[in-house]
């Protein structure tokens, strides 16, 4: 809910969703202050926007103007009297609990990431794990994930990528893909995906074509 400041003038707190590093909210902030009698401050610890409007603004332009930017914005919900009486005081969930639920699907593509990673990087570092046919079991494993573990972050960066901006999350996208593209090529259509082949740790400036090579530890 906006509120009144000095005369002709109004304030509102929007709650900032989509944001993934501080890059994120000099964007919106640098969006919001382009507009005529607007100025804003995104901090992108806290998910707000403290916007000081003038009073013919409508909040929903500048709420629009968040969303053109590749995010969402929304004024936050009244705090709720506390209920007395009930074990659960009847009311609805807490900012804790509402925390928790936005982060349970975080969680679950950590802990998927490091169970399937740890295994693919332990066989391209010692040698000693390369069995036979270590390097499609390295690619069973990795392809979820680049995929499904690091989905927030290509969806993060084609969002960027649509409003000409880059940020850490294009760094990684285009990283892991770029790596495990050139995986891909090399078990396919060189000679990474021969039985018994191995990767020696060893540091070298040797030239080599690169069709032995796999990436997918990155």
């Amino acid at each position: 809910m906006s509120t009144p400041t000095t005369a002709g003038a109004a304030q509102v707190e929007l709650a900032i969703g989509g944001m993934t590093c501080a890059s994120c909210a000099a964007r919106i902030e640098k969006k919001l202050n382009r507009m005529d009698g607007v100025e804003a401050t995104v901090n992108y610890a806290t998910e707000k926007a403290k916007v000081t409007f003038s009073a013919d603004i409508p909040v929903a332009d500048l709420i629009a103007t968040v969303e053109a930017t590749g995010y969402t914005a929304a004024e936050p919900e009244p705090e709720r009297p506390a209920a007395s009486g009930g074990a659960d005081g009847g009311g609805g969930p807490t900012d804790e609990e509402k925390a928790d639920e936005e982060l349970r699907p975080l969680k679950q593509r950590l802990v998927t990431a490091v169970a399937l990673a740890v295994p693919v990087i332990a066989m391209a570092m010692v040698p000693a794990l390369q069995i036979e046919y270590w390097q499609w079991l390295s690619l069973t494993l990795a392809a979820p994930v680049v995929t499904y573990a690091a989905w927030p972050f290509h969806r993060a960066a084609w969002t960027n990528a649509r409003h000409g901006a880059a940020t850490m999350d294009t760094l990684i996208s285009v990283g892991t893909v770029a790596a495990f593209l050139w995986s891909l090529w090399a078990l396919f259509f060189g000679t990474a995906g021969t039985p018994g082949m191995t990767h020696p740790f060893e540091f070298t400036i040797a030239r080599t074509d690169g069709a032995g090579n796999i990436y997918l530890e990155a």
